[in-house]
């Protein structure tokens, strides 16, 4: 479906809704397509294709509230579904707190160009995908220790349309290329260690060349041979800017005003007080061009700003929704993260990695958890040991342990080298005085 025809069509659910006794309704349409092929050991292993469309109904009867979905759109049969869900709604109980978004949150909403399809992206050529599959597991396998490499490469477009019954209408277009190699290698008689290497941007002029991304894999499989568990140390913990997103998001996990007003959150005090080192900033900032978070409003409608989340250490705002903002008297600011952007320090990986000489140096993080109500973590983690200011051995089966507050005090650099794709921009960070758990 075209975007008119998404928004006339939200437009009618909406209608319908308030016909059948809904005080307000929001309805929510989205149509897509993806299609994924999948490389392994020389052949072609899966094609998949998926086209779907589908009506989400946020209804608000008599001071009750509830959500309802279908991907069934015929009129008639949807005239059905949404009296039948109003009905339903009449039979909770009240909230006093499920109000439709104030129309003023609505205002001011953005013309940022923010340049989110490709039409290069749209119907890749099948003939186009299958050599970029042969290519990365071409690259991938360029060694005799090789014991199996999987390649693959997943387009696909999306189209949504909001309309509320107070006075909201938006849509939102984009399209994605993701693609990748992983490489499993031999080492020794029984081991077999595994890694990968996987891209994906809105347009495809941003993302690496295909042969580099599936000879990063091989090299990264490569580099994981030998993997020892190092001794038990207190040491520079350097974080890859791969693994730094899955790290400084538990921690934002406890910026949701949910978690706050459960009392899940060890940040729900902190507002306007120094939680990290000097150092750190980081803004959500959804009207960066060309990147997958950027966005125009939210999933509430709320038009999009540029906010600052921690600032020179200082915590500054909470993603807070409509409903949990009336739970805890607090203005909303946006229900949901769009693009993190760590503010960048003025040195690369390789110059921090000479100024901390020895370390441990983490390139992804293998389970572990992380408690947002006290702030404690424990993660397992793999990467390589750090000497003379370079990177050496790689190492395993090793824990970090501590809590956040303590941690984000200890950052002593941070990099200049985020994934420019990503939605989540954070660069290779250093923590001193960090407590390691190994052999």
């Amino acid at each position: 479906m075209r975007e008119n025809e998404l928004l006339a069509r939200a437009r009618e659910a909406v209608e319908l809704a308030q016909r059948c006794g809904a005080s307000d309704a929001v309805a929510s349409l989205g149509a897509g397509r993806s299609l994924e092929f999948q490389w392994r050991d020389e052949r072609l292993e899966k094609v998949q294709e998926n086209a779907s469309q589908g009506l989400g109904l946020a209804l608000y009867v008599d001071g009750r509230f509830s959500t309802h979905s279908t991907n069934d759109l015929d009129p008639r049969r949807l005239a059905s579904f949404v009296a039948e869900a109003v009905e339903l709604t009449r039979l909770l109980a009240p909230d006093p707190f499920r109000v439709i978004p104030d129309p003023k949150l609505y205002a001011g909403r953005p013309g940022d160009l923010l340049d989110l399809v490709d039409p290069s992206a749209v119907d890749l050529p099948r003939e186009r995908c299958l050599e970029w599959c042969r290519l990365l597991e071409a690259r991938a396998r360029a060694h005799a220790e090789v014991v199996s490499a999987t390649s693959g490469v997943m387009s696909g477009t999306s189209l949504s349309a909001r309309v509320s019954s107070n006075g909201f209408e938006g849509t939102r277009e984009s399209t994605g290329v993701w693609y990748g190699a992983e490489v499993t290698a031999r080492d020794g008689e029984h081991r077999r260690p595994e890694a990968a290497r996987w891209v994906g941007a809105t347009h495809l002029a941003d993302l690496e060349r295909v042969e580099d991304v599936g000879a990063e894999a091989l090299r990264r499989v490569l580099a994981r041979r030998g993997a020892t568990k190092a001794p038990t140390q207190r040491t520079h913990l350097i974080v890859d800017r791969e693994a730094a997103p899955g790290l400084l998001g538990r921690v934002l996990g406890a910026l949701g005003a949910s978690a706050v007003q459960q009392k899940r959150s060890f940040l729900a005090e902190r507002a306007g007080e120094r939680i990290a080192s000097p150092l750190l900033s980081i803004t959500d900032h959804p009207l960066l061009p060309k990147l997958a978070g950027s966005r125009h409003f939210d999933g509430e409608g709320i038009s999009a700003r540029v906010l600052p989340i921690v600032e020179r250490g200082v915590l500054r705002h909470f993603y807070v929704d409509t409903y949990y903002g009336r739970k805890l008297g607090w203005e909303p600011t946006t229900a949901s993260p769009s693009n993190l952007v760590v503010e960048l320090g003025p040195k690369s990986r390789e110059e921090l990695l000479r100024d901390v000489g020895e370390g441990l140096y983490v390139t992804s993080w293998l389970g572990g958890n992380a408690n947002t109500t006290t702030g404690d973590y424990s993660f397992g983690l793999q990467g390589h040991a750090v000497r003379h200011g370079e990177i050496q051995e790689p190492i395993s089966e090793m824990n970090v342990t501590g809590n956040f507050l303590d941690l984000l005090q200890r950052l002593v650099a941070v990099g200049n080298d985020p994934e420019k794709w990503s939605s989540f921009r954070a660069p290779t960070l250093v923590f001193e005085g960090i407590d390691f758990s190994g052999s």
